[in-house]
C-alpha cells in the first residue's frame, strides 16, 4: 500500500491511497508532528516505504496507516499525553519490567485485564500522592 497524499488536524494525520482509500492515525504516536507547524508538517517526502520530515527527524511507514492501533488505548493514551512521567520509575514503582510498560505504551504487546488493573491502580496512587501535597 502506498499513500499518495496526506493532510492533518489537529489530531491526527490522513492519508490517501492511489486507489482513493482513506485512513488516518492519532499524532499522539508523533509528536513531533503534532507539536509542528502548519509550515513544518508539510515540508515532507514521499520514500518507498513511507513519509519522511528532515527537519523533524520523523518517519511515518506507509504501513503504519493501516495498524489496528491507529487510534491510542486509553493506556496508551494516558502515557503518550504525560510524557512527564518517567516510565521506567512508574514501571518500577507498581512492580514491572520498565520494558514490558513502554511494549503496552507503543502497542507492541497488549496487557491482560490484570494488568491493567496495576497500571490504573498505580496511577491512581500516584494521583492520590500529587493530590495531597501541600506546602
Amino acid at each position: 500500500m502506498k499513500i499518495t497524499r496526506i493532510w492533518f488536524d489537529a489530531d491526527y494525520i490522513y492519508g490517501e491511497t492511489e486507489s482513493g482509500k482513506k485512513y488516518r492515525q492519532s499524532l499522539l504516536w508523533y509528536p513531533g508532528l503534532k507539536n509542528a507547524t502548519e509550515r513544518e508538517r508539510m515540508d515532507y517526502r514521499f520514500g518507498f516505504r513511507g513519509i519522511h520530515w528532515r527537519k523533524l527527524d520523523v518517519d511515518v511507514s506507509f504501513d503504519s496507516f493501516t495498524h489496528e492501533d491507529a487510534e491510542p488505548s486509553a493506556l496508551q493514551r494516558f502515557f503518550l499525553t504525560h510524557r512527564e512521567i518517567k516510565v521506567s520509575e512508574f514501571a518500577k514503582m507498581i512492580g514491572i519490567d520498565a520494558t514490558l510498560l513502554r511494549n503496552y505504551i507503543n502497542g507492541f504487546k497488549k496487557p491482560s485485564k490484570e494488568r491493567e488493573r496495576v497500571i490504573l491502580d498505580g496511577i491512581h496512587a500516584l494521583a492520590d500522592d500529587y493530590a495531597a501535597a501541600a506546602f
